[in-house]
C-alpha cells in the first residue's frame, strides 16, 4: 500500500492528512498529472481539426482514451460520449432523449436517495413537457428492493433512472436484476454510475442498461470530464443538447443541418482535451491495481470504522449495512459541519451536509450528516486516528476549534 501511496503527490505534500472524502472526488496519481502537463507542454493542439503532427497525435491520444474506457466497461468505443461529468451525462439523457421521446403523462421513476444530478433534470423536464416523476419506495434501511421496484413499475413508466451506488447510503443496487424487471415492463433504464465506476467492475453489456453515466474525477481522473454510455439505438433516438463545430456534416442558410453519427453528434466545440488524455492515464492506473481488487482492499478498513462508530453511544450511523466505502453518521448534540471542522483540525478530511441528496432527509430523519468515504490508498493507521478522534469528540472540543 505504501508503494501505491507514493504514486500520489497529495500525500507527499500532505503526509499528515487522512483523506476520507473520496465519494466527492479522488486524489490523482502522478501519471495522470504528468499526462495533463505533457499535453500542455508538448502538444497544446486541438483535435480532429488539424493536419499537422501535434494535432494528429492529440487526436490519437483523445480517441485512445475513448477506446480504453470502452474496454473498461466492456462496450464499443462508438457507444462512448465524452461530457463534462456525470451531471452533464444525466442531463443529456433527460434533454437529449427524454425531451424527444417522452410525452405528457409519461412517468420517469426515480428514488428519493438520488443525487441532484439525477433528479433536477427530470424535474425541469416535468415543467417543460408535462412528464410525471414518481419514486420507488425505499425500505427502512434506505435500500431499493426488487419487490419495491416491481410494484412501482406500470404501463406509464417510460424511464427509470437510479444510482448504481447511493452517494449517501452506499448501498450497491442489483442493476442487472433491475434491468431485467424494467425492460420486461418496456421502460428504458438509466444508471448513475458515479459512485460505482471506480470501485467495482462494470460490464454494461452484462448489466444490460440503456444508459450509464459517470465522471473521471471519482476514479483518479481529472475534473471536468465524464462519460455517457448508451446503446446504439438510444443514441439514434437522441438529439444533441449543444451544437456547434465538430458535430455536424453540413448545414446551410435555410437552417438545414445534418449531424454526424455516433459520439461526434453529441460532442460539439473544443472539449476538455487534456482532461480526456489524463483520464486515459487514470484508466491505465486502475487496471494496474485491478478493479476486481479495489472493493476487497477497502472493505477491511470500512468494516473497522463501521464497527467502531456503531459501538459509540454518541454516534448514529445511518447506513450500518452499507456495501461500499461510504459511512454516513451524526454525533448527538453536535451539528454535522462542526464535526467535520473538528475532524479537519486533526487533519482528517470528511464531508458534511446533505451531499446533494436533499430528498433523503426524510429517510434519515436528519437534515445533515457527516460522510466518510474511503479508497484503496487509505490505511489502517488513518482509520485508527479517525476512531480515536470520534471517541474523544465533545461539544466543547468542537466549539474550541473556532476559538
Amino acid at each position: 500500500m505504501e508503494l501505491t501511496r507514493k504514486d500520489f503527490p497529495f500525500f507527499k505534500r500532505n503526509p499528515e492528512v487522512a483523506y476520507f472524502d473520496n465519494a466527492a472526488t479522488t486524489l490523482k496519481p502522478q501519471g495522470v498529472i504528468d499526462a495533463v502537463v505533457d499535453y500542455y507542454e508538448r502538444l497544446s493542439a486541438n483535435i480532429h481539426r488539424g493536419d499537422y503532427a501535434a494535432s494528429l497525435e492529440t487526436s490519437n491520444l483523445y480517441e485512445r482514451t475513448r477506446s480504453k474506457i470502452a474496454g473498461f466497461i466492456q462496450t464499443d468505443p462508438r457507444n462512448i460520449v465524452f461530457t463534462s461529468g456525470a451531471s452533464e451525462s444525466l442531463n443529456l439523457v433527460a434533454y437529449g432523449y427524454g425531451k424527444y421521446n417522452l410525452h405528457p403523462g409519461d412517468v420517469v421513476l426515480l428514488s428519493e436517495s438520488e443525487h441532484a444530478s439525477n433528479t433536477l433534470p427530470w424535474f425541469q423536464l416535468a415543467e417543460e413537457i408535462g412528464i410525471v416523476v414518481e419514486y420507488v419506495p425505499l425500505d427502512e434501511t434506505g435500500r431499493i428492493t426488487l419487490d419495491s421496484l416491481e410494484n412501482a413499475l406500470h404501463e406509464k413508466v417510460k424511464v427509470v433512472s437510479l444510482a448504481h451506488i447511493s452517494n449517501v447510503l452506499g448501498y450497491i443496487n442489483d442493476i442487472k436484476a433491475m434491468a431485467a424487471r424494467i425492460h420486461h415492463h418496456g421502460a428504458v433504464f438509466c444508471v448513475d454510475g458515479a459512485q460505482s465506476i471506480g470501485h467495482i467492475p462494470v460490464d454494461v453489456a452484462d448489466l444490460d442498461v440503456d444508459f450509464f453515466a459517470f465522471s473521471a474525477h471519482k476514479m483518479l481522473g481529472p475534473t471536468g470530464v465524464g462519460v455517457l454510455y448508451a446503446k446504439p439505438e438510444m443514441f439514434a433516438s437522441m438529439q444533441p443538447v449543444s451544437t456547434g463545430g465538430g458535430n455536424n456534416i453540413r448545414y446551410n442558410a435555410c437552417g438545414e443541418v445534418v449531424f454526424k453519427d455516433g459520439p461526434a453528434k453529441f460532442e460539439s466545440g473544443t472539449p476538455n482535451i487534456e482532461g480526456v488524455i489524463g483520464f486515459g492515464s487514470a484508466i491505465d492506473y486502475l487496471e494496474k491495481v485491478g478493479m476486481e481488487n479495489i472493493h476487497a482492499m477497502i472493505q477491511p478498513l470500512h468494516q473497522k470504522a463501521l464497527r467502531a462508530l456503531g459501538a459509540m453511544e454518541h454516534v448514529t450511523v445511518y447506513n450500518p449495512y452499507a456495501d461500499s466505502s461510504i459511512i454516513s453518521f451524526a454525533v448527538k448534540g453536535i451539528f454535522a459541519q462542526d464535526v467535520a471542522v473538528y475532524l479537519d483540525s486533526l487533519n482528517i478530511s470528511v464531508r458534511s451536509g446533505e451531499h446533494c441528496a436533499k430528498m433523503l432527509n426524510g429517510v434519515l430523519h436528519a437534515e445533515k450528516s457527516v460522510r466518510m468515504s474511503l479508497y484503496f490508498y487509505n490505511t489502517e493507521v488513518e482509520i485508527d486516528r479517525f476512531i480515536k478522534a470520534m471517541e474523544e469528540i465533545t461539544i466543547e472540543k468542537a466549539i474550541d476549534v473556532y476559538l
